[in-house]
């Protein structure tokens, strides 16, 4: 079983309800939850003209190899609706895997640890309710260390 961190996250229709389906399907006999963050609401980055989005963190154990991981959060992105028109635009829902046990991947459609996770407080603000030692592979910076370079950015946990 390998350890993993999902980030959640979801700016149209019911927020919650969206971060609550998502959970519950992305639990099964191969990845089982263990723990899971507050949510977070949080500013669009990027594109800003749009809905603020509701943030989490969950924890996970898998026997999916990295590939299986992602086909299947992305099958559960588009089965709740998520439409890929406008990169970083409003989205039901969105899942990235953020680190894969102590893995290092840089292939195409898979970057672990995410390549940008130490520059957005909405992952790093759950991560460090989770996990705030944690210090990912290849980083010199704790989860902590890395969101308190970034709190300038709005977040506010609900």
């Amino acid at each position: 079983m390998k350890t993993v961190y999902i980030a959640l996250g979801s700016n149209l229709g019911d927020r919650v309800e969206n971060l609550l389906l998502a959970r519950e399907r992305i639990a099964s006999p191969h990845v089982r939850l263990t723990r899971a963050s507050s949510i977070y609401e949080t500013a669009p980055r990027d594109i800003v003209d749009q809905p603020w989005f509701l943030n989490q963190v969950v924890i996970a154990e898998t026997t999916l190899f990295p590939r299986q991981l992602l086909a299947r959060l992305l099958r559960i992105e588009h089965e709740m609706g998520r439409q890929r028109t406008l990169a970083k635009g409003p989205r039901v829902i969105d899942l990235d895997i953020l680190l894969f046990g102590e893995a290092v991947i840089h292939t195409a459609g898979l970057e672990v640890p995410h390549p940008r996770m130490a520059e957005r407080r909405f992952v790093l603000e759950p991560l460090a309710e989770l996990a705030p030692t944690l210090r990912p592979p290849r980083s010199n910076h704790t989860v902590q260390e890395m969101l308190s370079k970034v709190m300038d950015q709005p977040v506010r946990r609900i």
